[in-house]
């Protein structure tokens, strides 16, 4: 016989919407950073120089289907 007759319900709770907003706003920003290194940061556009960060997300670009040579 089991112990789980007994045990009490578990239900989540509700995350409040005040709470999560920050949160996903500092998530779009590091995704709209992210899309601008692997698309944008590259030639005239690029706010870094050398080629470094272009180097780092080479394959990305190509992943994703941006246009890199």
């Amino acid at each position: 016989m089991s112990d789980t007759a007994f045990a009490p319900e578990i239900r989540p709770l509700p995350i409040p919407l005040g709470e999560l907003l920050p949160w996903a706003v500092f998530g779009g920003l590091l995704l709209l950073l992210a899309i601008y290194f692997v698309g944008a940061e590259e030639g005239a556009t690029s706010m870094i120089s050398g080629v470094y960060v272009h180097e780092f997300v080479h394959d990305g670009r190509h992943l994703l289907g941006f246009p890199c040579h």
